[in-house]
């Protein structure tokens, strides 16, 4: 906007108050921190992307304001409370304050509605032109050449790689582009050669400039974030800067007509009336001061409000960075530098899976979708997002062939990379428009519905439609298909026909790139099951590791099965009578994939697992005969108890079994031997494979962190807060991590978290070895919105004594198997 913006004094994987803010309310894991400024505590140069550009009070307009933001709700301040506890665990000084403190810092601020607010005493403005005329004049005095008022026309791309950019002056040649238009970039992306996605869109923005105040404000005034009235506060030149994000955004350009140059759009004062009103409610003295100016510019916006970053898919070489919602200059530092280490080393020093343009696929891209998405994006920056939410825009867009059966049965749904998954299934003695509209922190009305579905997994057969889990098939016309697998995954896949090989997919330093299970269908033939979504970013590793030139097919098959998860000790049941063979253990041995009948359909894989370690089958059904299958499962099921079931459960049974999921539990950082996962690891298969010497080196000097599963043993699952995602960890009251998922177990009649657990020495917080008899003398607390509760740490699943239900007081979690 040309106008100073936020930022903060950054630690060692910190970030400011704000972008923990708007992580929090966007409902999404804290990630924003790795891509912040960065620079000493105390220290009062600014660092971006690791180039000093002088002293931050010169001509960088750099003031120390604090930020408040203020609570209308006690939901809003339960949520403040939980980003308030990650920001005091990670360095960045925050509180919780009262309304009466709130006024005492900001004495112009009406408090008789709030319930609380979160005070960042560090937040910090910046003049972001300033600071970009600086970087600009630093990038030029090491050898950059500058070339303003150029158009681009096309990026020039050769055999799948950039080779150079076309622009109204002349060719220039290149091995890499980044593509950071802003506005712009979707048009961009589309322009060149081989066009390259780039989900993005423009809405109007607006922000109104006063006068000064009759006693005009200090220039340490702090900023004010008041969400509830969806506008933000801050002082500017004495005066007020204000503007928020409005319940009813203007898209424009859908047309693809954009304008040629940065400039503002006309003032539309109906449109921003109601954040005016929310301002004078929270201000009431500028009831008569004088607005200069209401700026109304464009504002571009993602599918799901995270920027995007990295490496297209689809062109080498050509890298993005887009969407950042006005916090370019905060997140500058981070993002160029983790971008230049992904353009040298092929791959940035954390995992930004969460930003990485790979989540995205084609499909996001329509004009339609993203016209009506980024209407219900805007507004969400500033709604109160409550665990396990849901976009409402761009739904039905993937959908399996059994959609409409389930939606019949009471069927709720959640999105995962545009497939609609089934969450759980009202049953018809429940108000489901009730239902749909209780969100909560604490525990939902969902409770009893899931409870019912595990407890159907573990004593009868329920079905769960996993169809949006990636399918790919390797083929070739030698060896070539088993050879390229055995270099790109860590287990060895040179099993016999019909068996199934649980492995990784890794990188250079041993970190996950995929997690997933491979069926050996024949000598030369491999059907490969990966997570929703990793579609995009698992077919480009594939491909990029691939040799150009050889007989190696490879193909996408998702669309091509629906999948069948049947779980639960009847399954075996339902199988036998409807595909007459024998499917007890001794026939159908764990991790065997056979094609077979069932009903009158011929040529479904079906194979022995579940995802969740209960006992049961995956059934992958072409899609032609889905309905058939579902019908003769579900009719042949009423004699063992067989119902629906949907991912809610799914998750509980896999947390309580201590099965991680990739891109929640695991990322391209973590390696096997970090989370208990040496079994799926074969160091001496008898050839190299993409990690093996990272995790050879690890074997020797130790891991320094452990995925550990945690049991919380004084929560009150009815009156407690619940733990969802991303609580700070403690271990003998110093921190020591932060969850990555969690669950309540219906088993163990407790909630059970997972994750990893650090070993920070306090004298130097650098990180030591972790060792299981560390995890093990460790007495922990999970702490969820400043409450720290009692939990009994786990590095295995707990024994199967506990496959039926038995009441808590009855256990004695000292007992558990977990040695």
């Amino acid at each position: 906007m040309g106008s100073p913006q936020q930022v903060a004094p950054q630690l060692k994987q910190g970030r400011s108050g704000q972008d923990a803010a708007a992580s929090e309310m966007t409902g999404f894991q804290p990630f924003t921190h790795l891509l912040q400024t960065r620079y000493p505590r105390g220290s009062d140069w600014l660092n971006f992307g690791h180039v000093p550009i002088g002293y931050a009070g010169e001509g960088k307009g750099y003031i120390r304001t604090g930020s408040i933001f203020l609570a209308q709700t006690q939901d809003r301040l339960i949520s403040l409370k939980r980003i308030n506890s990650r920001l005091n665990v990670i360095g960045i000084p925050s509180e919780i304050i009262s309304p009466k403190k709130v006024a005492e810092l900001h004495p112009l601020l009406n408090v008789h509605d709030l319930v609380g607010a979160m005070h960042v005493p560090e937040d910090a403005v910046v003049s972001s032109a300033d600071v970009a005329l600086a970087l600009a004049s630093a990038a030029s005095q090491n050898g950059v050449q500058i070339y303003d008022r150029t158009s681009v026309l096309h990026v020039m791309v050769k055999k799948g790689q950039v080779t150079g950019v076309e622009t109204d002056k002349g060719q220039i040649e290149c091995q890499y582009f980044v593509n950071c238009a802003g506005q712009w970039a979707y048009e961009l992306g589309l322009s060149n050669e081989e066009p390259v996605s780039i989900p993005l869109h423009a809405c109007e923005h607006f922000y109104l400039l006063t006068r000064p105040l009759e006693t005009p404000l200090q220039s340490n005034t702090p900023t004010v974030v008041d969400a509830d009235g969806r506008i933000y506060i801050r002082n500017w030149q004495g005066g007020i800067l204000s503007g928020g994000f409005e319940k009813n955004p203007k898209p424009i350009f859908t047309e693809g007509k954009n304008q040629l140059e940065i400039q503002n759009l006309q003032e539309d004062w109906d449109h921003f009336e109601p954040l005016l009103s929310s301002l004078l409610r929270r201000m009431p003295e500028l009831e008569t001061l004088e607005i200069m100016k209401l700026v109304n510019c464009p504002e571009t916006f993602t599918p799901d409000m995270r920027c995007i970053m990295g490496e297209s898919p689809a062109v080498q070489g050509y890298y993005v960075l887009v969407g950042m919602n006005s916090a370019g200059l905060s997140f500058a530092g981070g993002a160029g530098r983790y971008l230049a280490e992904w353009m040298v080393h092929g791959y940035p020093s954390e995992s930004i899976w969460e930003l990485d343009l790979k989540r995205f696929g084609a499909l996001q891209s329509s004009r339609t979708f993203l016209r009506h998405r980024v209407m219900e994006v805007m507004p969400l920056l500033y709604d109160l997002k409550v665990p396990r939410w849901d976009f409402q825009t761009g739904r039905q867009l993937r959908t399996s062939p059994l959609y409409d059966r389930l939606d019949a049965q009471g069927a709720r749904w959640m999105e995962k990379h545009g497939f609609e998954r089934p969450k759980y299934f009202v049953p018809p003695d429940k108000d489901l428009l009730a239902l749909e509209q209780s969100k909560t922190f604490y525990k939902p009305d969902w409770f009893d519905i899931v409870e019912s579905e595990v407890k159907c997994c573990k004593e009868a057969v329920c079905v769960i439609d996993m169809s949006s889990f990636t399918k790919f098939e390797i083929t070739s016309t030698g060896d070539q298909a088993l050879e390229i697998l055995q270099y790109l995954f860590s287990n060895d896949l040179d099993v016999p026909v019909g068996h199934i090989v649980h492995t990784g997919m890794l990188n250079e330093g041993g970190g996950y790139e995929n997690d997933c299970s491979i069926a050996r269908l024949s000598k030369r033939s491999f059907f490969m099951i990966s997570p929703t979504d990793q579609q995009v970013h698992c077919w480009a590793w594939l491909k990029k590791h691939m040799p150009e030139d050889s007989n190696l097919l490879l193909e996408d098959v998702t669309w091509k099965y629906t999948a069948l998860n049947l779980i639960g000790p009847r399954a075996v049941d339902v199988l036998s009578e409807l595909s007459y063979a024998p499917m007890t253990p001794d026939h159908f041995p764990s991790l065997f994939c056979k094609e077979m009948s069932v009903g009158y359909a011929n040529g479904i894989r079906v194979m022995s697992m579940t995802h969740t370690g209960e006992p049961g089958f995956m059934l992958y059904i072409p899609i032609e005969y889905a309905l058939h299958v579902y019908n003769e499962v579900m009719s042949v099921g009423q004699k063992y108890g067989i119902r629906n079931a949907g991912y809610y459960a799914l998750r509980s049974l896999r947390i309580e079994k201590f099965f991680a999921f990739w891109g929640q539990d695991l990322n391209t950082l973590t390696t096997p031997l970090e989370c208990g996962r040496e079994s799926r690891v074969k160091l001496d298969k008898g050839m190299d494979f993409i990690g093996r010497d990272a995790l050879l080196q690890q074997k020797q000097n130790g891991v320094y962190k452990r995925l550990t599963m945690f049991i919380l043993d004084d929560h009150d699952t009815d009156l407690d807060l619940w733990p969802w995602w991303g609580e700070p960890i403690y271990r003998n009251g110093q921190y020591a991590g932060k969850t990555t998922s969690s669950a309540y177990s219906y088993t163990l009649e407790r909630h059970v978290c997972l994750g990893f657990v650090h070993n920070f020495s306090e004298d130097t917080g650098e990180e030591q070895v972790v060792t299981a008899d560390f995890i093990n003398r460790g007495e922990y607390e999970i702490d969820i919105a400043g409450h720290r509760f009692q939990a009994k740490a786990k590095l295995y699943p707990v024994t199967s004594l506990f496959t039926h239900k038995r009441r808590k007081d009855d256990v004695e979690l000292s007992d558990l198997h977990g040695k």
